[in-house]
């Protein structure tokens, strides 16, 4: 069932070709699977970790979150004849864990509406030790905001991408990033200054 499950949850996130991203032709050497390992173990190596907390922040839930990237590296497996430019495989496997999340998000909204509510369940015991409260302000701001304006915010201070980053991982125009920042940001001015 945990299979059924995570080829569930792939379906649909992979994200749109970025600049680079190519369809290889015949007489192009793809890589075998030790090769594909190989990459895939170094890229795990460099990136999980920070691509687990982007999607946590997005999806607000480790185990969700790792379950996202987790699913990005299965997907990534078959994506890596397309990348013509290994230095693009960051910036592309960043844009799947962006539509995973979003893809696990609207699932979550689907699941909601047809679901009656359930009981509410206090937080774990350890949730407080492991945030501090402003920590816990700042992530209740990021929700409260659209969800491009958090990706573009979470990208840019927590990820620490660049405008064209931001716009080749999201699919828009750099003017729309920085709009979805601006307004994200008086957004978050407006909701941390009340709340302090």
């Amino acid at each position: 069932m945990a299979a059924m499950s995570m080829r569930d949850d792939v379906v649909g996130s992979t994200p749109a070709p970025i600049r680079g991203m190519t369809t290889p032709a015949p007489t192009e050497a793809l890589l075998d699977d030790v090769e594909r390992r190989r990459v895939l173990a170094e890229l795990s190596r460099d990136h999980y970790r920070s691509l687990v907390r982007l999607a946590a922040l997005l999806v607000d839930r480790t185990e969700s979150a790792e379950d996202v990237v987790q699913e990005a590296f299965v997907s990534m497996f078959g994506a890596l004849d397309r990348i013509e430019n290994p230095k693009d495989r960051a910036a592309y496997l960043r844009s799947i864990v962006l539509n995973g999340a979003r893809a696990r998000l609207r699932r979550r909204r689907m699941k909601r509406r047809h679901d009656r509510p359930a009981e509410s369940i206090g937080a774990a015991a350890d949730q407080g030790a492991l945030r501090r409260e402003d920590q816990r302000e700042v992530t209740a701001a990021l929700h409260t905001l659209s969800t491009r304006q958090r990706e573009c915010l979470v990208l840019k201070f927590y990820d620490g991408c660049k405008e064209v980053e931001i716009a080749a991982a999201l699919g828009i125009s750099q003017g729309a990033v920085k709009t979805h920042l601006s307004r994200g940001m008086t957004a978050m001015e407006k909701q941390l200054g009340g709340a302090r």
